[in-house]
């Protein structure tokens, strides 16, 4: 995948300052959070059994959290009952253990069902960011997994987390880590990564509980700032001050659980929750400040839990059971196919990679022209989910596919051996 660039008025960016290679997937939603891999070589289509499968382990704890893949490593939260909750190192080679450290407790979770590890860790240079779901945020040591410092979101900042508890996955920005506690009085805040020593906090305006989604970096009018869905609706915010900027509330409304990530291109966001709709605003630099404005919102563009990605210009994404394309700009739909249903999707090398929630994985040309399936496959000894689903987001990096489900992590080969030779 091309290298996003900082073009026209603004650039959605998610972590620029990240020491990786370009291959690896240091964070949630890959390298630029935004669910694109930027490497090549990989199979445009999956044999009938689907890819060559390295490995499985079946230890890893429960939880929806995704790897982050540096070099030799991945990092990943899971959680053992409600007392435990960690997170951990393995080796990309075989999926061994290298290291596990514990972080808090299991969030309590005042909805129905689904308590665990949520978040991705976030990888910079030779330490990792975790959050935990009850709150606790740790800067840990990747080599032995030591702890540097540690803040809980609640209890330092007067945090309030949704019923389902905290599942962000924090944000490095050069030298300052933000993230949500939710509240009237620090409702995103931004810390010094090295000490986690405060630098700057928003109260956010009428205040708001954190939701499930991550901050995005995205700069428009030379203004930039850190783009959040929270329980109310998306907000912006100064990056510089932490300074409220604007609020969307239209695509919050009526919506228990505001969880998809959302996406930017050019001078427009993209929000969505399943209970409501889909949504673009489009943001306007004026005398330092920025306003947004709706472009287009409708019920039946993207909304599944599994996110959206914007590739050439095009969204993809699934509303419950189709897999749809739509013009990003303008929201016109250019196709939709029932494909595996609702699923988790990131991009890699002309091909969108969907974790669909039954469990089944499927390799899909990412083309406005028309739906080009390429293969799929059920991952071997899927685990029992009860009332949960397969909610984890899939992951490509160098070379490898990684699928996360309760209490199991696989690995394949999805490259292309033929395209070295």
């Amino acid at each position: 995948m091309k290298t996003r660039l900082l073009l026209l008025s603004v650039a959605a960016v998610g972590c620029l300052s990240l020491m990786v290679a370009a291959a690896d997937w240091p964070q949630w939603r890959g390298p630029q959070r935004n669910g694109i891999s930027q490497e090549t070589g990989l199979l445009k289509e999956w044999p009938k059994d689907g890819p060559k499968q390295l490995w499985q382990v079946t230890d890893v704890g429960d939880g929806y959290s995704t790897p982050a893949v540096v070099g030799d490593r991945l990092y990943l939260l899971s959680n053992k009952g409600a007392d435990d909750e960690f997170v951990q190192a393995r080796e990309v080679k075989d999926g061994k253990q290298v290291w596990s450290t514990r972080l808090g407790k299991t969030g309590p979770n005042t909805g129905p069902q689904y308590p665990g590890a949520r978040s991705t860790p976030t990888v910079d240079g030779d330490v990792l960011y975790a959050l935990g779901s009850d709150g606790d945020l740790a800067c840990v040591d990747t080599a032995k997994g030591e702890v540097r410092w540690h803040k809980n979101l609640r209890a330092d900042f007067g945090g309030r987390p949704g019923k389902w508890a905290y599942a962000e996955s924090p944000l490095i920005d050069g030298d300052v880590l933000v993230c949500t506690p939710g509240g009237a009085e620090a409702t995103i805040v931004g810390l010094d990564k090295k000490t986690g020593g405060l630098l700057w906090k928003c109260a956010v305006q009428g205040g708001d509980e954190a939701a499930y989604a991550s901050a995005i970096v995205v700069e428009v009018g030379g203004v930039r700032m850190y783009v959040q869905f929270l329980q109310k609706g998306l907000v912006g915010v100064e990056a510089k001050t932490g300074k409220f900027l604007w609020r969307y509330a239209q695509t919050a409304e009526g919506s228990p659980a505001n969880i998809p990530t959302p996406v930017a291109y050019h001078d427009c966001v993209y929000s969505a929750a399943g209970k409501s709709g889909g949504g673009l605003v489009k943001l306007k630099g004026e005398k330092g400040g920025v306003t947004a404005e709706q472009v287009y919102f409708d019920k039946k563009l993207p909304t599944s839990i599994g996110g959206v990605v914007e590739v050439g210009g095009a969204l993809y994404g699934t509303n419950s059971p189709d897999l749809i394309c739509a013009e990003f700009l303008t929201g016109d739909v250019k196709w939709q196919d029932k494909s595996i249903g609702a699923g988790s999707v990131c991009y890699a090398d002309g091909c969108l990679y969907i974790h669909g929630e039954d469990g089944q994985m499927a390799l899909v040309e990412a083309t406005p022209a028309a739906y080009h399936e390429k293969g799929r496959f059920t991952p071997p000894a899927q685990p029992k989910r009860g009332k949960t689903k397969a909610w984890a987001y899939p992951v490509v990096a160098n070379g490898r596919l990684y699928v996360r489900d309760l209490g199991v992590l696989w690995c394949y080969d999805v490259k292309d051996a033929s395209a070295s030779k």
